[in-house]
């Protein structure tokens, strides 16, 4: 197994070794793509998925778990507005247009070419440079003195090239016109990452709230009723750590979070909203359609059937 894991870790590492170095491996990445999801149907795929990873087979006739009710959706539910809430750099403008500017985190740069990404185009205070149509796809910068340019020029490059929906199975991604952004990074005024505060609603109603605490840390997570408090279970990845963290106060804004609902939660029958609150100020983060794209563990499992029969399909 530790063999295995270096031998992805250094075909991984070849994209960094020039141009030579990107091709042979989005040669390999793209192959792996076509033998592994092109070939099947999505429901195939995302059966098989489920199966590695929540360790039990995914029923798609009588769901009854939240996660398999979240692959239901993910499979059968699809809407060209689900689109452009899943493109970071779109939403921005039904953000803007239904809410306020002052809600958007301030944008630097956006672009279509890898190209454009260079030292002159990155600010001198803390930013983050990310895909619009991606999930985990990043760069926190916060001294540009000390980054590797190349590197993320390259990363960039990769990002743009890549349809997620071909890897996740989830159609909102398949058509979002892929972008680099830059943006400010939210700090705290310690300079810390804010926390992330993910609101999750079931047919409109506000279920819990996930908090991810110390981005840059430990990460714990907590998650909270939408009266703030502490419910004793995590739904992370079947290889992340149970990590429930102290209990913290509720933020200053949470109020102006769940005011937000009746315009967003209720277009959906599960939806996540994200915000962050830095030192009293309010910040949209993202929507996304499928938490963790229904493959993560609630620990306990017994919370997986108790939201999942709140969820009316």
């Amino acid at each position: 197994m530790e063999k295995y894991r270096k031998l992805i870790s250094f075909l991984k590492s070849i994209k960094y070794h020039g141009e030579v170095g990107y091709w042979v491996y989005w040669f390999l990445f793209k192959t792996r793509t076509l033998m592994k999801y092109k070939i099947f149907s999505d429901e195939y795929n995302v059966k098989r998925e489920y199966k590695k990873k929540i360790g039990k087979v995914l029923h798609l006739q009588n769901p009854c778990m939240l996660n398999e009710k979240i692959q239901w959706l993910k499979l059968y539910v699809r809407d060209d507005f689900h689109t452009i809430c899943a493109d970071k750099y779109s939403v921005r403008d039904w953000i803007k247009n239904e809410f306020g500017e002052k809600y958007l985190v301030p944008l630097v740069l956006h672009t279509d070419n890898w190209r454009d990404i260079t030292l002159s185009c990155i600010p001198d205070y803390p930013c983050i440079i990310k895909a619009n149509h991606t999930c985990g796809t990043y760069h926190i910068i916060r001294d540009k003195n000390k980054i590797d340019i190349k590197k993320i020029r390259t990363d960039c490059r990769c990002w743009l090239a890549w349809n997620y929906y071909a890897t996740s199975q989830e159609w909102q991604y398949k058509n979002i016109k892929r972008k680099i952004l830059i943006e400010k990074l939210l700090l705290t005024n310690d300079g810390h990452l804010p926390n992330d505060y993910k609101l999750h609603y079931i047919n409109g109603v506000l279920k819990f709230i996930y908090v991810s605490i110390d981005r840059e840390g430990c990460n714990s997570r907590n998650i909270y009723t939408p009266d703030w408090e502490l419910l004793p279970f995590s739904w992370v990845s079947k290889d992340t750590k149970n990590v429930i963290g102290e209990d913290i106060p509720a933020p200053a804004t949470l109020a102006l979070m769940k005011d937000f609902r009746q315009r967003v939660a209720t277009k959906f029958k599960y939806v996540r909203v994200d915000f962050y609150d830095v030192d009293g100020r309010l910040y949209f983060g993202e929507i996304t359609l499928h938490h963790g794209s229904g493959y993560d563990v609630f620990t306990p499992s017994e919370y997986d059937l108790f939201y999942g029969n709140q969820l009316q399909l």
